[in-house]
């Protein structure tokens, strides 16, 4: 089952192909007056020096700190908030799918994402995520549970912490049910379908919400020779899914929302409250009467607000569906080096969840 993957068009970041009213920005300029032209509403472009652009960033980050005093969950949103309205108006115009900037990054993304057009605006903030993210698609990623690199497509969840694969992994060796079909749920980047694939399953439909990550995980299976063994599915959960499954895998969002979501990364990161009562429900009707679900999940939110409770939890006492076969839990290492995310997450732990329907009496 392929659900047109062909006429899917990339998620990617806005960009300005009209002239615009702007304030140029060249090094030695006054920068702490540039930054209260931006908060002020009006665009400042990034000239000459690419690194000119960092600069006007760091001051726009001290500026709105001396603001956004509020060091709470609450206050540190709308600090954000703001950093992210403002930063947004420092552009780089973009001049043949380039940046015509000194000791600028070559974006390989500014052409792949923009084909249609050569010339436009882009902000800077945009500009600093596709050169981090063309970084890692270029060099791969070593995933060590499947013994192999993989390239994550911009704007698609990778993974930076291994422990959760390694659970996956130590599960799918033991694992003696049946292999006929399995769906993943939440395909990112693809590493769960390919571990399955490794593991003896040549029939997996993998879904995601993320038109990249479908996008993505398309071209690595065509790298690796993966075609006929993965049917991929841009939908919501199980929509128009129809199978059921020997194994329904999901790896979910770690921490709870609050904040309305974005596409994209936003929603492999946070989860809204409807989700995990809404995948049970579905995942219900497209298991087999003895086959497993798989989750992978953290106790994050819990480390992050000893107020959240934990849904898989939830599930399981609340209602009368599925039964636990298996609970494993392993500390979190440190993040890759390679990786610039700091690690302040000495609690957390990543868990495998294996659920099984209940057997009526």
């Amino acid at each position: 089952m392929n659900n047109n993957t062909e006429a899917i068009k990339a998620n990617r970041p806005e960009i300005i192909t009209t002239d615009i009213e702007a304030i140029s920005f060249y090094r030695k300029m006054d920068t702490a007056a540039t930054v209260i032209d931006i908060i002020a509403g009006k665009y400042v472009i990034v000239e000459e020096y690419y690194s000119n652009g960092l600069e006007v960033l760091a001051e726009l980050k001290k500026n709105l700190l001396k603001t956004y005093t509020d060091k709470s969950f609450k206050g540190q949103r709308e600090y954000r908030s703001a950093f992210r309205e403002a930063s947004h108006r420092l552009l780089i115009k973009v001049i043949d799918n380039k940046l015509p900037l000194k000791k600028a990054p070559n974006i390989g993304w500014l052409e792949i994402l923009y084909p249609e057009v050569k010339d436009f605006y882009i902000s800077y903030p945009d500009v600093q995520g596709m050169n981090s993210s063309w970084q890692w698609y270029k060099k791969g990623i070593e995933i060590k549970t499947l013994d192999l690199n993989i390239y994550p497509y911009y704007g698609t969840y990778f993974p930076t912490r291994f422990d959760h694969l390694k659970l996956f992994d130590k599960w799918l060796k033991k694992y003696d049910g049946s292999k006929e079909k399995a769906i993943e749920i939440g395909v990112g980047s693809g590493v769960l379908s390919f571990q399955l694939i490794q593991n003896g399953f040549n029939n997996i439909t993998a879904t995601d919400t993320n038109k990249n990550a479908i996008i993505g995980v398309k071209e690595e299976c065509q790298r690796l020779g993966f075609e006929d063994k993965i049917s991929l599915n841009h939908g919501d959960l199980f929509e128009n899914c129809e199978e059921k499954a020997d194994v329904i895998v999901f790896n979910p969002p770690w921490l709870k929302a609050k904040h309305k979501l974005e596409e994209g990364i936003d929603k492999a990161m946070y989860y809204e409250d409807e989700l995990f009562p809404r995948f049970f429900e579905q995942a219900k009707q497209h298991l087999k009467e003895d086959g497993k679900i798989v989750l992978i999940f953290s106790n994050l939110s819990e480390v992050v607000d000893e107020q959240s409770s934990h849904p898989i939890i939830d599930e399981l006492r609340n209602n009368n569906r599925f039964r636990k076969d298996l609970h494993l839990r392993r500390d979190v290492r440190a993040s890759s080096r390679r990786t610039k995310r700091t690690d302040e997450r000495a609690n957390e732990k990543v868990e495998l969840w294996v659920l099984a329907n209940k057997k009526e009496k």
